[in-house]
């Protein structure tokens, strides 16, 4: 996957919004959006690890016939391999990278992207959810789509979240 020095990544949770992802991994910069087929997007918490910085489920995917989840090809630098692997969790086991390819108008693009280790579904953070609606508002995902992302249940947690440090950094 990595080609000159940089590496495609596929977005589908929080790093839709590019402020979230450049808070440690600088390099990126916006590639396409894409469409992951055959997967379905899902919200959790890897096993019983309860608590995270977001007070709720975050992104994943699994496989599923017939669904498909967009989001956004970032072009990285292969320096940030490293921090973004850490952002994801890989080196506690919470995620695992995985190699796919994402349908874009330019054909299909081979991507690094993550998946949740020993998956427990439950409702997001409305601070998580925010970011992840807010990002694929900011780079044009389909409507039909966003709107689904919108419907989302939450778990109305109202505290401090990550979301206070991008707001930050939206500044």
């Amino acid at each position: 996957m990595a080609n000159s020095g940089y590496f495609m990544y596929f977005a589908f949770g929080s790093n839709l919004l590019k402020e979230r992802l450049q808070l440690k991994n600088p390099s990126a910069t916006f590639h396409c959006i894409g469409r992951l087929k055959d997967y379905v997007l899902n919200f959790g918490f890897q096993g019983a690890r309860l608590d995270n910085r977001w007070q709720g489920g975050v992104a994943t995917i699994e496989e599923s016939v017939g669904n498909e989840v967009w989001g956004v090809v970032w072009k990285m630098s292969n320096d940030n391999l490293a921090s973004l692997d850490k952002q994801e969790g890989v080196d506690i086991g919470m995620y695992r990278p995985l190699a796919v390819k994402v349908d874009t108008d330019e054909g299909e693009v081979l991507c690094r992207t993550y998946q949740m280790n020993d998956f427990f579904a439950t409702l997001p953070s409305p601070q998580y959810k925010e970011v992840v609606c807010l990002g694929a508002q900011q780079n044009g995902l389909p409507l039909n789509y966003i709107k689904k992302l919108q419907a989302v249940e939450t778990n109305s947690y109202s505290g401090p979240s990550i979301l206070d440090d991008i707001k930050q950094a939206m500044k």
